[in-house]
């Protein structure tokens, strides 16, 4: 049987996946991140190999026809040096079909749909929403990094409630659950200790924060309500600004942040505002491989079982 097979590869880990071309699920694989962004483009590239050697496994990967990889900082392919690094990780894992490389928003909205058009919501440690046309990404909002963007992503989370906790203590406040278990996590006790902290570890590092937000939500923090809510307005606003209000396409909602509180509150948040089927999508590997599975079968390729 042919074979085509799937990558997504973010800042945090990287997935494969191995498809025949009846959609049948036949090889997986997981390393570590892969985003050349935010890790030396040498590290980036054997991460993409070892998810492949991983799906590959006891696979004939000569039968593989097409393969996509999706990816967080598909820009960085335009230096040769990084291009030549995945494409070196590429073909020691045996693939000898042309490495595909296209954006993680691209995989992600396959993962959803099979419409050809839309606009897709990649709500992670970053955020980013990108407008798809015939499967291609044609524009963009949001994806500006930690120091200038990312609204309502997890870093977003993290930064705010470490500053709600902080404004608590300013004020001498009594201290709720979100704001005990920021400075619990943070191994703080007083307001200097965790400003001390915070600005110890690398920026990104808040990110660690937003599963705390949707913990004490769930037991009713007020900060945490007050922030879930502001995220998901925030990420309604990214996902709009690149839709023309008559917009009928379907959204596609994916990342760490889809199964949580924000992702209920931003699900309900999208389905006021926009005349639009809102669909929740976890897994970008299989709009990859689905992407693949299109370049050999054309658009009537079967989805890949299980989505």
């Amino acid at each position: 049987m042919d074979l085509v097979v799937g990558l997504d590869a973010g800042g945090t880990s990287t997935r494969a996946l191995v498809l025949g071309l009846d959609g049948a699920r036949l090889g997986q694989g997981l390393a570590g991140g892969a985003n050349p962004n935010s890790h030396p483009p040498d590290v980036a590239a054997a991460h993409i190999g070892e998810a492949l050697a991983e799906a590959l496994d006891g696979l004939d990967s000569r039968k593989v026809r097409s393969g996509v990889l999706g990816m967080a900082g598909a820009s960085r392919m335009t230096d040769p040096v990084v291009l030549d690094l995945f494409q070196g990780a590429w073909e020691r894992a045996g693939l000898h079909c042309p490495m595909r490389v296209i954006t993680d928003c691209e995989a992600a909205f396959a993962t959803g749909t099979s419409s050809a058009d839309g606009t897709v919501l990649v709500a992670g440690t970053g955020s980013i929403a990108g407008r798809i046309s015939g499967h291609r990404m044609v524009g963009q909002s949001g994806g500006y990094g930690w120091l200038i963007g990312d609204d309502g992503s997890a870093f977003w989370l993290g930064r705010e409630a470490v500053r709600a906790t902080l404004k608590l203590l300013d004020l001498d406040a009594p201290l709720e659950g979100l704001a005990t278990a920021v400075l619990t996590a943070a191994g703080a006790r007083t307001r200097s200790q965790l400003i001390t902290a915070v600005n110890a570890a690398a920026p990104i590092e808040l990110a660690q924060f937003a599963p705390l937000v949707s913990s004490a939500y769930h037991h009713g923090d007020p900060e945490a309500l007050t922030i879930v809510a502001s995220a998901a307005r925030l990420l309604a606003d990214t996902a709009t600004a690149v839709r023309e209000p008559s917009d009928t396409s379907p959204i596609v909602l994916v990342g760490s942040l889809i199964k949580t509180p924000v992702g209920t509150h931003l699900k309900q948040e999208l389905l006021t505002r926009c005349n639009a089927q809102v669909i929740m999508a976890t897994e970008g590997a299989a709009g990859a491989a689905w992407l693949a599975a299109v370049d050999v079968l054309g658009p009537d390729a079967p989805r890949p079982t299980g989505s």
